[in-house]
Parts: structure tokens; C-alpha cells; sequence
């Protein structure tokens, strides 16, 4: 890949790498440092990536940054520490993107990572796999379980109009 390539994908891809990890963290400063990270280690490995895959690396080099600057932090949290919490909603929003969001936060970080690359960015399932190190299948029974949890979470969308 060559210097303007680069510049290229910067200009295509961070946005959509930032939005992605915000997303997951829900911490801007992190976010923009996961970001920054993710480019540094693309940069030092310049010549190895091929500009055609440049934006899978970048995911995957995202998502895997953002887990160890998550694990660092212990955000981390399990969907069975929130099953309780799951049951039943009687609020009422007026907000659907506040609703998302709060559903969105009651996933556990790879249920959240999946349901985000095939919801928010259209990535395939064999992306998702390849970006986040699971196979097909696995890939498919978090994004399941992670649409159920927000399912549940919603409720119905008498809930939410």
C-alpha cells in the first residue's frame, strides 16, 4: 500500500471505524484513542497490507484494539450479570435512538461487536468472522442471542412509539 492509498483509506474509514467502536465503548476519548491505535498499527505494517483489504484490516485491527483497551479497563461485562434486568421494560420512550442505545448497552461486548458489524456497517457473517476471530457459526448464534436480549429489552414497539 502506498502513502496515498493510506491517506485514502483514512479518509473513507475512520469515520465509520470511530462511529463502530463509540458504538461498543460508549467513551469518546477511547474511542478516538482505539482509532489512532488501530491507524499507528496500520501504518507500521503499511507495506503488508494490500489496499483492497485495507478496510477488513482496519476493522479487525479495531476490534481487536478496542478489546484489549477494554479488558485493560474492566468494562467488561457478561449478559448473564444483566438477566435480571432483561425481563420485562414498562418505560416508555419517545426516543428510538435513546431505546437502541440503552438496549445496545445491556449486550455483552461481542454480542454488542457482532450485532453492530452486521446491523450498523452490512458486513457478512464470514466478515464478522473474520474480523473478530469466530467462525461462521458462532458468529451467527451471538448475533441470535444479541437480537433476543434486545428483543426482550424492548419489548414491544408500543413500548417504543
Amino acid at each position: 500500500m502506498t502513502a496515498n492509498e493510506y491517506n485514502t483509506c483514512v479518509d473513507q474509514y475512520a469515520d465509520s471505524l470511530y462511529r463502530f467502536v463509540l458504538k461498543n465503548i460508549r467513551d469518546k476519548d477511547m474511542a478516538r484513542d482505539v482509532v489512532q491505535d488501530t491507524f499507528e498499527k496500520m501504518w507500521i505494517k503499511v507495506e503488508n497490507v494490500e489496499s483492497e483489504k485495507a478496510k477488513s484490516y482496519l476493522f479487525t485491527t479495531g476490534y481487536h484494539t478496542m478489546i484489549d483497551k477494554i479488558r485493560k479497563e474492566k468494562h467488561a461485562t457478561l449478559l448473564e450479570d444483566h438477566h435480571e434486568e432483561l425481563v420485562q421494560t414498562h418505560n416508555k420512550y419517545n426516543d428510538l435512538k435513546n431505546v437502541l442505545s440503552r438496549a445496545l448497552n445491556t449486550l455483552s461486548e461481542i454480542q454488542r461487536s457482532v450485532v453492530l458489524l452486521r446491523d450498523y456497517e452490512g458486513y457478512s457473517y464470514e466478515e464478522i468472522g473474520e474480523i473478530t476471530g469466530l467462525n461462521e457459526s458462532q458468529v451467527k448464534v451471538y448475533i441470535y442471542r444479541a437480537r433476543l436480549a434486545l428483543k426482550s429489552y424492548i419489548g414491544s414497539m408500543d413500548n417504543v412509539i
